[in-house]
């Protein structure tokens, strides 16, 4: 059984920068991507970026230019690199695992996610 763990989550100044950083555990080769979620008080989740295992990266516009997304197989470990932070960017995290990178497949019986790590930007 995989699992997740989201960490590197905490709070910064506009402007600031975090690394997310998601240890993984168990056997992921059922799973094609990986991708950073995040939710806001009172809104939808809304997928931030995807990596799949070809290396193929895609971003929400919002975040286009300042998060990057990367892996390291080797270490079983997804990052999120988020730099020019906005007070928008405020939510709690999450690291997803599915057989595809459409949120069909991330929110699928087959989907695993993890706890989530807390990130507040402050003006």
């Amino acid at each position: 059984q995989v699992q997740l763990g989201e960490s590197g989550g905490g709070s910064v100044q506009s402007g600031g920068s975090l690394r997310l950083t998601c240890s993984t555990s168990g056997d992921t080769d059922d799973f094609y991507c990986m991708g950073w979620f995040r939710q806001a008080p009172g809104k939808e989740r809304e997928k931030v970026a995807t990596i799949d295992d070809e290396g193929s990266t895609t971003y929400v516009d919002s975040v286009k230019g300042r998060f990057t997304i990367s892996q390291n197989n080797a270490k079983n470990e997804l990052y999120l690199q988020m730099d020019s932070l906005k007070p928008e960017d405020t939510a709690m995290y999450f690291c997803a695992a599915g057989r595809g990178c459409a949120p069909y497949y991330f929110n699928s019986p087959f989907g695993t996610w993890g706890q989530g790590t807390q990130v507040t930007v402050s003006a």
